[in-house]
């Protein structure tokens, strides 16, 4: 058996180059991470609101959003699920709808309802009947979402006061 003694005052040279790698796969971890939070929102023009609370939500809650662009097409996480094309058919969105209040937590009162809102995101010109649409959806029967949020936007304060 061969066993060599160190001298203590050699010096030992340490290899940082995994050490590197793992420190850039973070990086990108985390940069990927980031974008994906942002996948609910479509780029939309919001109606604007004179009085509004601002939205905070809790990031560990499961928060569902409903966008409905200009022309009336409803998108949820960038996949569309009604097209207005085909006015009659809102069995997509329905079915979404039902999956989502099954992952909703419960409401206090009532454990058979879903106790969180759903977010409704319209683009300030997209016609109401859409909107109208989305909450008729909510009402149906293994659904029955009651409690919605509608998206606004506030005016930017004024910054010479």
């Amino acid at each position: 058996m061969n066993l060599t003694k160190h001298d203590p005052e050699t010096e030992m040279e340490m290899d940082m180059t995994s050490m590197i790698d793992v420190v850039f796969l973070l990086i990108i971890f985390f940069m990927v991470i980031t974008d994906m939070t942002q996948q609910d929102l479509e780029d939309l023009q919001l109606p604007m609101a004179l009085h509004a609370v601002p939205d905070k939500p809790d990031p560990k809650k499961y928060r569902p959003v409903v966008n409905i662009d200009i022309a009336g097409e409803i998108k949820i996480k960038r996949e569309t699920y009604f097209d207005p094309e085909d006015p009659d058919d809102y069995k997509k969105l329905r079915e979404h709808l039902a999956d989502v209040s099954r992952r909703m937590e419960r409401d206090d009162k009532n454990p058979k309802l879903p106790g969180d809102a759903l977010l409704i995101r319209a683009d300030e010109s997209s016609p109401f009947k859409h909107v109208q649409k989305v909450m008729e959806q909510c009402g149906y029967k293994g659904i029955q979402i009651w409690k919605l949020q509608l998206a606004v936007s506030t005016p930017e304060e004024n910054k010479d006061k």
